[in-house]
């Protein structure tokens, strides 16, 4: 029982030391320096810290923070919305610019981006999970291929190799998810699994009662 409990705190413990670990100056410096450890490796790594700490936190708590909400879909709304706008080229260009945007950055990445999606994702079934994942990997697609096109340079922090670097490992990451997303809806059925593990049990006592009948 105890070690049950600990495993939430050491988990979000990890968390913690990782989220300071990139915004401490040395990593979060070096990260920044290229085009592609901006956009592919820092920002993702904080929405990901939301999203496990979401998963942390009692299911009771969750789904007192999802019904707070409204339900799934206006938490889809709010992390699709979020993590558009750290995609574009000016938000990058204003959070090396400006101390208080790269604070919101911070902030905004894990409680708009993951902890949102970590909610609504207990309850979104195959469709509403197939239009988050088609979301992401399009606006992942076309920010790629608009950035190796761009004979100019699109994020006036990045020069032109870095920003056509970026772009090829965005269509690469882009198509890599997108096969792995396809193959992983022909092997677990159309996406039953998703579905029934966003279903809650049934109560014992039905069980109980229903085997009764049967028995009778």
């Amino acid at each position: 029982m105890i070690a049950a409990l600990a495993r939430p705190q050491v988990g979000l413990r990890v968390l913690g030391a990782l989220y300071l670990l990139l915004a401490a100056p040395p990593l979060r410096t070096s990260l920044e320096a290229t085009m592609s450890g901006h956009m592919l490796v820092q920002i993702p790594l904080l929405a990901a810290i939301g999203f496990v700490a979401c998963r942390l936190l009692p299911v009771a708590r969750q789904e007192r923070l999802l019904d707070a909400g409204g339900g799934a879909v206006p938490y889809v709304i709010v992390a699709v919305f979020a993590s558009t706008w750290w995609m574009l080229p000016r938000a990058l260009d204003d959070a090396l610019a400006s101390p208080l945007v790269e604070a919101a950055k911070f902030v905004s990445l894990p409680v708009l981006v993951g902890l949102p999606l970590a909610l609504a994702w207990r309850r979104l079934g195959p469709i509403g999970r197939g239009f988050v994942w088609t979301n992401f990997i399009s606006m992942l697609a076309v920010l790629g291929w608009l950035y190796i096109a761009a004979p100019v340079r699109v994020c006036n922090s990045y020069l032109v190799d870095q920003q056509e670097s970026a772009g090829w490992l965005m269509v690469k990451l882009a198509l890599l998810l997108f096969a792995g997303w396809l193959g992983s809806l022909f092997v677990g059925g159309g996406g039953s699994p998703a579905l029934s593990a966003t279903q809650p049990a049934a109560p014992r006592s039905a069980q109980s009662g229903d085997g009764g009948a049967k028995r009778n």
